[in-house]
């Protein structure tokens, strides 16, 4: 099985003076947060679909408070199309780290804290369109907001 991960992020990293073209060859799928970006969605359902692993923020975009917010359907187009585990994984620190809209702040810890796998079944199609992928991917948002990190 193909082991290449595969990270999407907004458009907008690609403009990035120094990092910008770096992200294609770090296998970064560009996403238009603006609209639904069918396109990228489709490379990703692809990709998974040939034993490709992803990262995807059913956020859809960084937080403007530090605070979760609600799930988009992507993530559950992208399960309901592959049926593929979902590994639910909580970054506590980033919006102290790297606020949106703000200066990054160098010297803050993040930590990553990784959940339980969830695999889905055909049992769990129920419904279609945007609100199956929405179920599906609030399902997924309520694991991770579940997932708990206790500094020491």
């Amino acid at each position: 099985m193909p082991s290449r991960p595969l990270f999407s992020g907004s458009e907008t990293l690609l403009e990035w003076p120094i990092l910008g073209p770096i992200f294609p060859k770090l296998n970064v799928i560009p996403v238009d947060q603006d609209r639904a970006d069918m396109s990228a969605l489709k490379s990703v359902i692809k990709l998974v679909r040939a034993g490709h692993g992803t990262v995807i923020f059913p956020e859809g975009s960084r937080t403007l408070d530090g605070k979760l917010q609600p799930a988009q359907p992507g993530l559950g187009l992208v399960i309901a199309k592959t049926l593929a585990p979902v590994v639910p994984m909580r970054i506590f620190g980033a919006h102290a780290a790297f606020p949106r809209g703000g200066k990054p702040r160098f010297f803050q810890q993040i930590t990553l804290v990784v959940g339980e796998p969830m695999r889905f079944t055909e049992k769990d199609l129920v419904g279609s369109g945007r609100e199956l992928y929405q179920r599906l991917s609030e399902s997924v948002m309520e694991r991770i907001a579940s997932i708990e990190y206790e500094r020491t």
